[in-house]
């Protein structure tokens, strides 16, 4: 199962995670965000990151051009939309870089009806908890809420995510629903304080996942 560790401000960081065979680092480039990379990294030091893993650009409502302008200098693989983007919006950035389409999901929501209209336009999906604003809150969804659909894309788990819950990951796994589980996006729950990961519970959370 690839993992995604979200919310990384040091490169020595982006390394351990790169040797520890992590498949995805991603930075946040939401100026409100506690983990906003560029108050901490420099786009040429983002840039100069190597080695197998793929760096992920997390955007809130930015302007297409500010987006490829920051792929291009930073040297990103993908980008993450955590806004209110339209489907014409991902279209226009599908043309250039890979588009992860962020959802945030509550108890009543229509997840098939909600993603529709962004099959054609993107490349993965990521489902996240609502919460008032924009950022991670911290908290699980119901996972649940997944089972019995047809996604029809690959997608990333996300929302509050923890060490402990290697298991319940491995369980979700066997589900159909499961055959489009593209990766499993953590943050919070692996933290020290903000941007500043635990690497002791990442590496806890990859053996019990089996990596």
């Amino acid at each position: 199962m690839r993992v995604k560790v979200c919310g990384m401000t040091r490169g020595d960081q982006v390394q351990q995670l790169n040797d520890l065979g992590v498949a995805f680092a991603g930075f946040i480039f939401y100026h409100k965000s506690p983990r906003y990379v560029f108050r901490h990294m420099a786009a040429a030091e983002i840039k100069r990151i190597r080695g197998n893993i793929n760096k992920v650009g997390v955007f809130v409502n930015t302007p297409v051009e500010e987006v490829l302008r920051i792929v291009d200098d930073c040297g990103l693989y993908l980008v993450q939309l955590h806004g209110d983007e339209s489907p014409k919006y991902c279209e226009r950035l599908a043309d250039y870089v890979t588009v992860v389409k962020a959802f945030r999901l509550s108890e009543d929501d229509n997840i098939e009806w909600k993603i529709k209209d962004y099959q054609e336009v993107t490349d993965m999906f990521l489902f996240d908890t609502e919460g008032a604003g924009y950022g991670g809150t911290g908290k699980k969804f119901n996972w649940n809420m997944l089972k019995g659909l047809n996604i029809r894309k690959p997608f990333f788990i996300s929302g509050g995510i923890q060490p402990d819950d290697a298991a319940l990951l491995q369980e979700f796994s066997q589900d159909p629903v499961a055959k489009d589980l593209f990766a499993v996006d953590i943050n919070s729950k692996f933290e020290q304080y903000p941007g500043i990961k635990d690497m002791d519970k990442v590496k806890q959370f990859l053996q019990g996942l089996g990596q």
